[in-house]
C-alpha cells in the first residue's frame, strides 16, 4: 500500500464535532456514488399509448379508413 494516500476530507477551518464530521462524510460518500443514468422516455408516434391500445376494427362502409392510424 502506498504511503501517499490523500484523506477523503480535510478540515480547513473550525473544529467540527465527531457527529458533524460523520454527517458530512455520509453526504459526500452518497453524492460520489455512481448511478446508472435513466434513459429519457421515448417521444414519438411509435411510443404512442393510443397506438398500442386501439379499439376493434370497424366493419362496413369506410371501415378501411377507420382502421388507419389517425382515425
Amino acid at each position: 500500500m502506498s504511503e501517499d494516500v490523500r484523506p477523503l476530507l480535510r478540515v480547513v477551518r473550525g473544529e467540527p464535532t465527531a457527529e458533524e464530521l460523520a454527517a458530512l462524510t455520509v453526504v459526500v460518500a452518497t453524492m460520489s456514488q455512481r448511478r446508472t443514468r435513466r434513459r429519457p422516455t421515448p417521444v414519438g408516434a411509435w411510443a404512442s399509448y393510443g397506438d398500442a391500445h386501439r379499439g376493434a376494427l370497424r366493419t362496413g362502409p369506410g371501415g378501411w379508413r377507420a382502421a388507419g392510424r389517425f382515425a
